[in-house]
């Protein structure tokens, strides 16, 4: 990135800032408008040096450590944090540390710093990517990493870190024919029918978007439905089910699929997929407890939460939270499986899961239904796939994916999953 970069890198520095002091997140930043008054390939720059900036900045303080007596303010570490991204990502050193002393001195409160953050930065230079890629991957910032560690070991937890690192690939579910997608994409067909593109460049210039052969979905929040296995006409409603991927699955399946959202912006995304891809359901605007429908077949609750499982793809999480609201999210979470099981007919199916890695949000959430529900019963007989690995099984019933499986691949979300039965 040139000195003509240099909105790009402002913009960048500003995204940051609102991350990591503002507790925001990067797609209610890009809502806002933070980089709607940069040409598209300079708000694309900014985007990708967001990201490349989130995910390295623990790698990234460990490069600034030495060179720093104590910690700066805020505006001048995410610059030099940048800075440092950029020289080790391969960047001309020159453009690059002239950029962030700009970035310093345009602020009255660190305009002193900016010798400080021309001298940092070069010292960066002449070290350069040989160090940084000689470091392991960063870690997890530690309100997050101690219960991970607690839940799944240390090892577990640095397969997870390497693969929140590389970031994830985009992939794909077929409306049909999986095998005809990955050929017409150039994907790479996963154990479990997803389509993984290593490098798949503008989404919608892709063959088959047009036609709605396909839509992007990580492969494990793929799995929920494939679970479920739904057959022509059954009755399901999908809670809470914006941004829509398993909506699309249920309706590509042949089920009577109800889709419910409260948020209207994010289920206007859901009928426009259900348009491109000339599928159908019934949307409805809703907030999940108020809908009192009964008599379904299925009830797919995608359940609100920490999504600390999606950090390959949203590096912000981790920095943007502190994990305060997450007692409020469970709580939430237990509420919804005892409504959405009135909304069930006798021996219908629950599928709850959750694109978390924590296991009060999983595994604990399922345990607990089970004791206030006599007779509810998990359906194991749903595991019975020869995709599904025996290490992602977990006692109780449900399966455990994690970033750190799959490391051939390009690992996959986080998430949990379980099918429960409603006592007929």
């Amino acid at each position: 990135m040139s000195q003509q970069g240099l909105p790009a890198r402002r913009t960048a520095h500003f995204m940051l800032m609102q991350i990591t002091d503002e507790g925001r997140l990067i797609p209610e930043l890009i809502a806002g408008g933070a980089l709607a008054k940069l040409p598209n390939d300079e708000r694309a720059r900014a985007h990708r040096l967001t990201l490349d900036t989130l995910r390295g900045i623990d790698r990234a303080d460990r490069m600034l450590k030495p060179f720093l007596k104590k910690i700066p303010p805020s505006h001048v570490l995410n610059a030099l944090r940048l800075g440092v991204t950029e020289l080790c990502g391969g960047e001309a050193a020159h453009g690059v540390v002239n950029a962030y002393v700009e970035v310093v001195a345009r602020n009255k409160r660190t305009q002193s710093m900016k010798g400080l953050t021309n001298a940092v930065l070069r010292k960066v230079a002449d070290l350069g990517p040989e160090a940084w890629n000689k470091m392991p991957a960063p870690l997890t910032p530690g309100w997050l990493r101690q219960p991970l560690v607690a839940a799944w070991g240390r090892d577990a937890v640095k397969g997870m870190e390497a693969a929140h690192f590389a970031g994830a690939s985009v992939d794909l579910t077929a409306k049909t024919d999986h095998e005809a997608v990955a050929k017409m994409t150039g994907g790479q067909l996963l154990p479990t029918g997803s389509i993984r593109l290593s490098d798949a460049g503008q989404v919608s210039n892709l063959p088959g978007f047009a036609t709605g052969d396909w839509w992007v979905q990580d492969a494990a929040a793929a799995i929920p439905v494939k679970l479920l296995d739904p057959r022509k006409g059954t009755k399901v409603v999908d809670l809470c089910a914006a941004p829509g991927g398993k909506t699309l699955q249920l309706a590509a399946a042949g089920a009577a699929v109800t889709a419910v959202d409260v948020s209207e912006r994010r289920m206007h995304r859901v009928t426009e997929n259900l348009s491109r891809t000339g599928l159908t359901a019934t949307t409805v605007i809703s907030d999940a407890f108020a809908f009192e429908e009964t008599g379904f077949d299925a009830v797919l609750l995608d359940a609100p939460c920490s999504a600390t499982g999606t950090m390959r793809r949203h590096p912000d999480l981790p920095y943007a939270k502190d994990g305060s609201e997450f007692g409020a999210l469970i709580d939430q979470q237990e509420k919804m499986i005892d409504h959405a099981l009135t909304l069930l007919k006798p021996g219908g199916q629950l599928v709850f899961c959750t694109c978390s890695l924590l296991p009060d949000e999983g595994e604990v959430q399922v345990e607990e239904a089970l004791a206030r529900h006599p007779g509810l019963q998990t359906d194991t007989g749903t595991l019975d796939r020869p995709w599904i690995e025996p290490s992602w099984r977990t006692p109780e019933g449900g399966l455990r994916l994690r970033p750190d499986y799959w490391p051939d691949k390009g690992g996959m979300d986080g998430f949990y999953v379980c099918v429960l039965t409603k006592p007929a």
